[in-house]
């Protein structure tokens, strides 16, 4: 056995053993969120009037999202991504997701205000407010699948 692996891990984990002394290579993002939802014309109703969001691709499994131009908010059919999907170019691989999730979106100090009554007037419900530590601010509300989403100013995170 390799002095650097240990025979109790799954074959799963084994195969992501770090050597010493190996480069790391960087990660630049997260590119993608899911999110399942159980009605996909619910979901895209839901973001499109409320948060603005503008459909960028979808089929019968999945909604994708254009998030400020950086990232991409998929919303997949719950149930419906549980099969390897082929394309001409390659595989997606199985998965799905339950229970209510949490993903937070950036806006600046002085839109937040203005997201809360916009969220007000499409009827939303803030379920909460927070006032962090290094000087950001946060709301939460639920989507019509009860994800928990969030919109957060600089000043939550050190990155943030």
């Amino acid at each position: 056995m390799d002095a650097g692996t240990d025979d109790r891990r799954s074959p799963a984990c084994s195969q992501h053993v770090v050597r010493q002394g190996a480069a790391m290579p960087k990660l630049d993002g997260v590119i993608e969120t899911a999110l399942y939802v159980d009605d996909l014309d619910r979901a895209r109703a839901f973001y499109q009037d409320a948060l603005d969001l503008r459909p960028m691709n979808s089929d019968s499994r999945f909604l994708a999202f254009d998030v400020g131009g950086r990232s991409v908010l998929l919303l997949f059919h719950r149930g419906a991504t549980l099969e390897t999907v082929h394309l001409p170019g390659g595989t997606i691989p199985p998965h799905d997701g339950h229970g209510p999730l949490h993903i937070a979106f950036a806006v600046t100090a002085d839109a937040l205000p203005e997201w809360e009554r916009r969220l007000t007037e499409q009827g939303v419900s803030i379920e909460a407010r927070t006032a962090w530590p290094r000087g950001g601010h946060s709301i939460y509300f639920r989507d019509p699948d009860n994800h928990l989403l969030e919109l957060v100013t600089p000043g939550v995170w050190t990155i943030y």
